[in-house]
């Protein structure tokens, strides 16, 4: 029986989505021979059926696209920006692009698509996969997941959402602005891991658009009834509708990659990283959702940038999340950057300092007819640590607050820009403002001293 042909390479990344997109077209510009193994669509989860897609078919949803329409501009979206993450693409950077299911063999050997890969370092990606609770009759009934949610060719009259998160929250939107009947069935709180105030003032409007909303609501029983679905759950309500989807969180794609030839410590909720993202093998790196941490694609992005270090150029680094904004992009949007104000306050108790601004108090808002939202900031020893901002485009309003967290800088930073007025970026610099004003105007020293100034002016 002949051997399988072996390719030797500097770094081989396993998964094309996001991070390993990242690392494989890093290190090739760089001069390293790399090898990018994907089973499955270049580009991964992202591109292909998460945040490109859900965000492609809100927009159009908000426009009032009809159906049809919405998923035709879903398609093109995702159209226009796959050439960037095509094989085609890496095949010309110079990776050489194995389109396969990749399987350790020995700790320093990968088998995919009928050859047997080599390398000085590996980067696992593989990502993550919609997790599908083990409710009884789920497995009797049809249910789509993101995966498949962007396929439907006909509209569902009454789409029933198991979860409550922002997958659940994002699709309960766009499908309610495209008229259909939308239920929400979530087990514990709606976007429950968010500030409970912005969580409420989004949920709020989601219910007055007209999509129910059911909390505390576990899902203990599932079954066909003609052409519909009923979803019984365990305080006796039955809910009952055309469609289901399943979005109660995503789980670690670790199944048959051979992690325990490799020497790779694993749990169902992901690989073991420390730190510098290495894992038991000294050899093996992973990054992103593979990893069971933050689950963003920025933050698979940028975990890949951090890994170039180490496997290119043999530097140090290290990952961190204290920095790392998330967005729930509803309407209005919700946006998170480090603790919430009740982490926080667990955190560092009296040290802390919560200052706020309100939409309210926004000139552009105003003149825009939307002041729903406020930004919280919490601030220890001078320095912001968090942020949460909800209101219209808050997802690209946080910008700044990543910026000043990331690189340590004082609340001062923020109060002493000059932006463009009327702005909705102008409640930074009132948020800030509302953390100097009372040292200064509320301060009897200063005033103290001022008079004595003034009457010194001739």
């Amino acid at each position: 029986m002949s051997q399988k042909p072996t390719i030797h390479t500097d770094i081989c990344v396993i998964g094309a989505g996001s991070a390993g997109l990242s690392v494989a077209s890093g290190a090739v510009q760089m001069g390293a021979k790399v090898v990018l193994i994907e089973a499955g669509e270049m580009g991964g989860d992202c591109l292909n059926t998460g945040c490109v897609p859900s965000k492609a078919l809100l927009h159009a949803a908000a426009r009032g696209d009809d159906w049809a329409t919405a998923h035709a501009h879903v398609k093109d979206a995702i159209a226009t920006i796959a050439p960037h993450d095509s094989q085609e693409r890496f095949e010309g950077l110079g990776c050489k692009v194995v389109r396969a299911h990749a399987r350790f063999i020995a700790p320093r050997l990968v088998e995919a698509g009928g050859e047997v890969i080599r390398a000085r370092r590996f980067v696992i990606a593989t990502g993550s996969r919609p997790f599908v609770p083990d409710v009884p009759g789920l497995d009797e009934v049809p249910y789509f997941t993101n995966e498949t949610i962007f396929d439907l060719a006909e509209k569902p009259r009454h789409l029933l959402i198991m979860g409550g998160g922002p997958i659940g929250m994002e699709m309960a939107l766009a499908h309610r602005r495209l008229g259909c009947e939308v239920t929400v069935i979530e087990a514990a709180k709606a976007l429950g891991k968010d500030d409970p105030e912005a969580a409420a003032l989004v949920l709020a409007e989601l219910t007055s658009q007209g999509i129910e909303i059911v909390e505390g609501a576990e899902a203990v029983r599932l079954r066909r009834v003609g052409e519909g679905i009923e979803v019984v759950t365990g305080f006796g309500r039955v809910f009952t509708g055309s469609h289901l989807l399943v979005a109660v969180g995503r789980r670690a794609a670790v199944a048959d990659m051979g992690l325990e030839a490799a020497g790779v410590d694993h749990t169902p909720k992901g690989i073991t990283v420390d730190a510098r993202l290495r894992t038991s093998n000294r050899r093996i790196y992973a990054v992103g959702d593979i990893t069971g941490g933050m689950q963003f694609t920025h933050v698979a992005g940028y975990q890949g940038g951090v890994v170039i270090r180490p496997t290119v150029l043999r530097l140090p680094a290290k990952a961190r999340t204290d920095h790392i904004p998330w967005v729930t992009y509803a309407d209005p949007e919700l946006a998170q950057i480090g603790p919430t104000e009740a982490q926080a306050r667990d955190t560092h108790g009296d040290k802390l300092t919560v200052v706020r601004a309100d939409f309210t108090g926004n000139d552009r808002a105003i003149a825009a007819g939307d002041t729903r939202g406020f930004l919280k900031v919490m601030v220890v020893g001078g320095k912001p640590i968090g942020a949460t901002l909800v209101g219209a485009n808050a997802g690209e309003l946080i910008a700044p607050w990543s910026l000043a967290i990331s690189q340590g800088l004082k609340l001062s930073a923020i109060s002493g820009m000059v932006l463009p007025y009327p702005t909705r970026s102008e409640i930074h610099k009132r948020a800030s403002g509302n953390y100097f004003s009372p040292k200064l105007f509320q301060n009897e020293t200063i005033k103290r001293v001022v008079r004595v100034l003034q009457r010194l002016v001739p």
